[in-house]
């Protein structure tokens, strides 16, 4: 007889101003937040092994559910064991809807109330993504954490078009609910989120987000933001939406993003994170560290032998030279993708790390300045 899998829970341990550290519980394991998802697209960190992604401090990866749909296929996943087996993470897995990526790669889609009918990127074969069939993948996968399917449109945009859309993804977050359950994700030990929309317009955000507490979510994220608007706007829009969100369930801001917006956005309430950033820039040559953005292309870099951080845990950050890592960057040698997303990952679990502890010290404001000084300070200054 095996044991009932650990259910979906959320527990706030401290607060700091309005900074959380808390706690998420999923069958695979404890994420503690605030957390940073460094995102396996398609399976699989870019450049990086599992085992090195878990050593950096990630207690959770995302994966791509139009991507996986697309290839390998959900089923397919499903008959190999699932996403865990699959990718060799034995740990927690958010996968997020598919919908922006319909949005922002399909071709010639087609919204209505039922879904969104569109052409793979990659081949050309039609699908229909409905909130249903988004959660359906999402079980195949396995994932621990789930989306509901929502809309998600470029900023600026017309609040008449802003309105319309929240609301159809208030209507989708109700189908993927009633899916979910069906499925028997709450018996499995699973979660799924609702998404806030309402772009940048805030009476829109604070409506989505008290509907949508109405409703039995495990977790609720801020979508639609980091779409091209300001960062201002985007704080903005936070410092408004978070109170309006449940104090007892984790809050996830989609597809953010740089160390300041993330420093930021933990300062207005908000647990969890995604973003390509961190290993899409290593793969060009741009590394994050506590003196700010190195851009390792840069000729200035050529003969200077420090590394990008002596005082790092990390590795690629501590025993390699700049000249060194400039020369891969340079001769386009897949090393310098794997050294700098190794570094960048590092940087952004630390970073994560430090305002953990700062949180629960009662110390994130004192944090909050000495980041935002280090990185004034630039990579000049003397390591």
């Amino acid at each position: 007889m095996t044991d009932a899998p650990k259910r979906f829970s959320f527990r706030l341990i401290t607060t700091d101003g309005m900074a959380r550290r808390g706690e998420i519980t999923t069958p695979h394991g404890q994420v503690r937040t605030p957390a940073f998802m460094p995102v396996g697209t398609q399976a699989t960190v870019k450049a990086m092994y599992t085992d090195q992604v878990r050593a950096l401090g990630a207690d959770v990866v995302l994966g791509n559910t139009y991507h996986l749909m697309l290839r390998p296929g959900a089923e397919r996943v499903a008959r190999l064991g699932g996403l865990h087996h699959f990718m060799q993470w034995p740990h927690t897995i958010l996968t997020d809807s598919g919908g922006f990526q319909v949005m922002s790669l399909a071709q010639l889609r087609k919204l209505d109330e039922t879904g969104v009918r569109f052409q793979s990127h990659i081949d050309g074969q039609k699908y229909h993504l409905t909130p249903e069939r988004s959660v359906e993948i999402q079980g195949l996968l396995g994932s621990d954490i789930q989306m509901q399917l929502d809309e998600c449109i470029a900023l600026p945009a017309p609040e008449k078009e802003v309105e319309r859309a929240m609301q159809l993804s208030l209507r989708w977050a109700e189908r993927s609910r009633a899916k979910f359950e069906a499925m028997g994700g709450v018996d499995k030990g699973q979660g799924l989120y609702g998404i806030v929309q309402g772009g940048d317009v805030p009476h829109l955000r604070v409506r989505s987000a008290e509907s949508l507490a109405a409703m039995p979510f495990e977790g609720y994220s801020v979508g639609g933001l980091a779409v091209g608007e300001p960062q201002e706007v985007m704080l903005r829009m936070l410092e408004v939406t978070t109170p309006a969100m449940p104090v007892d369930k984790p809050r996830y801001l989609m597809g953010v993003g740089t160390p300041e917006d993330i420093l930021e956005s933990v300062a207005r309430g908000i647990d969890q994170f995604d973003c390509v950033m961190p290993t899409r820039a290593g793969r060009h040559g741009l590394a994050f560290t506590r003196r700010g953005k190195i851009n390792l292309k840069n000729a200035r870099h050529a003969d200077d032998p420090r590394p990008l951080d002596e005082e790092s845990d990390c590795p690629a950050a501590r025993q390699y030279s700049r000249a060194y890592l400039h020369h891969l960057v340079k001769a386009g040698e897949g090393l310098a993708a794997m050294l700098l997303t190794w570094n960048n990952l590092a940087y952004y679990q630390q970073l994560m790390q430090g305002m953990r502890d700062a949180i629960e010290a009662g110390q994130f404001q004192d944090y909050r300045v000495s980041v935002k000084e280090g990185w004034a300070r630039g990579d000049i200054a003397p390591l």
